[in-house]
């Protein structure tokens, strides 16, 4: 019997996909506008080693892994490099792939790009809104969260204590400040894409619900991810798949730990991460999984 602790019910369950046979996987993967850090090589050992195990139990897993190609961050790298979006991913997306599978990760199944699945997004907005759980503003669509009454079910955050605004954009045309964007409608100098609503890009949290959707169906064995997607990634692709499918959407969440920096997380954002790319020229990438390994894939590092 295999037993796996799911962030859901927060305690160990016995695992049990549903097919006997089969495990279909999905992990977040990283926004490729920069470099692969210890934190991003993390996530990665650890979802390779439970996707190991699994086959080693007899499983077939299909296992998606995607490259977020498109958002802010995307677009604003290109801009001070003075190159388009697209060939920004062209060239960090291949350095991920590098450095994982010198840290022993077995590729993925499925390593999509979110770009390569932008009719999914916009079908899959589409269903919300007839069901009435999308609305239109004038910076773009948003989902109406009050139309999902199980938001916070898995980070346990409550609505009412999200008024706030601590981590949800501020906007007063929203009905509620916990809305969050599905498609952002173009602004000059941004790649964009045709929509019914007009041409825009996708939001984030779309995105992972669609690719998943289209690569494993509605309702997903295991969704992973690094810990802080917990809210408002991973709660925000519950409530939009769920109510665009009338499903569950995930049966076992499982979230990796973060590495610390002088007990802060290591990150992009705070400046105090390290490249894969510059320890690899210290340490041979076997001693950094085994760094890894050497910690619950829950616990810090």
């Amino acid at each position: 019997m295999i037993t796996v602790y799911n962030s859901f019910s927060k305690k160990k369950e016995k695992f049990e996909p549903l097919d006997s046979k089969k495990v279909n996987m999905y992990v977040c993967g990283p926004t490729i506008y920069d470099s692969g850090h210890l934190g991003h090589g993390r996530s990665a050992v650890s979802f390779d080693v439970i996707r190991r195990y699994l086959l080693w139990k007899g499983f077939d897993v299909n296992f998606v892994m995607n490259f977020t190609d498109i958002d802010d961050k995307m677009i604003n790298r290109a801009r001070e490099e003075n190159i388009t979006v697209r060939e920004l991913a062209d060239r960090i997306g291949p350095e991920y792939q590098r450095d994982f599978a010198a840290l022993g990760v077995i590729p993925p199944t499925h390593n999509p790009k979110a770009t390569e699945y932008i009719d999914s997004m916009i079908e899959m907005i589409e269903k919300l809104q007839k069901k009435g759980a999308a609305y239109v503003i004038s910076d773009g669509v948003y989902f109406d969260v009050s139309k999902f009454p199980e938001y916070g079910k898995l980070s346990g955050q409550k609505l009412d204590e999200l008024e706030v605004g601590i981590r949800v954009e501020l906007n007063k045309e929203k009905k509620t400040p916990s809305d969050f964007v599905l498609w952002k409608f173009m602004k000059p100098g941004e790649p964009f894409w045709p929509s019914p609503w007009g041409d825009g890009r996708p939001g984030w949290h779309i995105e992972c619900s669609a690719m998943s959707w289209k690569l494993l169906g509605e309702t997903l064995d295991i969704h992973g991810g690094g810990a802080d997607l917990m809210f408002p990634h991973h709660e925000c692709e519950i409530a939009q798949s769920e109510l665009a499918h009338l499903r569950p959407f995930v049966k076992y969440f499982l979230h990796n730990g973060f590495i610390n920096v002088n007990s802060e997380k290591m990150s992009k954002s705070l400046g105090n991460f390290v490249t894969l790319k510059k320890i690899f020229e210290q340490y041979d990438p076997r001693t950094v999984r085994f760094l890894y390994l050497q910690t619950h894939y829950r616990s810090p590092i």
